[in-house]
């Protein structure tokens, strides 16, 4: 397998990104208008992303983990207004509170896809419980009498 090596670019600029943590990866999106030339470089402490958009700026960012990742089952992919990254975590299960160890200004959170799913089973199993109690009581109370079906009869 050939590894890419990236070079810093001597005038680039960093791309914006937004993040978000799942129970088994950490997604990435580099906002950059219609990619081109793009070179991702996934190690297991750290990312570096190379690339120009449509009017050739440069763009170059070095990303540092807070945690380290899977590199083999990590992936890129380049749409046309963004660059999508999914790093698979060694760690599953374990919350990212932040992407990296210090936090840059061309980084944030994207709250459009952040969920707390550390506490997600116990709160489905709280109310899937709630919703058993429900029916049951609705089952066992207020049965009064079977209800008249003369009017089913067929003649």
């Amino acid at each position: 397998m050939n590894k890419i090596t990236i070079v810093r670019p001597e005038e680039s600029q960093p791309a914006r990104a937004v993040w978000y943590d799942r129970k088994k990866y950490v997604t990435v999106t580099f906002i950059v208008h219609k990619p081109k030339d793009v070179q991702v470089d996934i190690q297991p402490d750290k990312m570096i992303l190379y690339c120009k958009n449509d009017t050739d700026d440069v763009f170059y960012n070095v990303l540092p983990f807070y945690e380290n990742i899977e590199i083999n089952d990590s992936r890129e992919r380049v749409y046309d207004r963004s660059i999508h990254i999914l790093l698979r975590k060694i760690k599953p299960d374990y919350s990212w509170p932040r992407l990296q160890k210090d936090e840059p200004s061309w980084i944030s959170v994207d709250f459009d896809n952040w969920r707390d799913w550390e506490n997600e089973v116990e709160d489905g199993k709280e109310e899937f419980d709630m919703y058993a109690d429900m029916i049951k009581e609705m089952s066992s109370k207020n049965k009064g009498e079977a209800p008249d079906m003369d009017d089913l009869d067929s003649d």
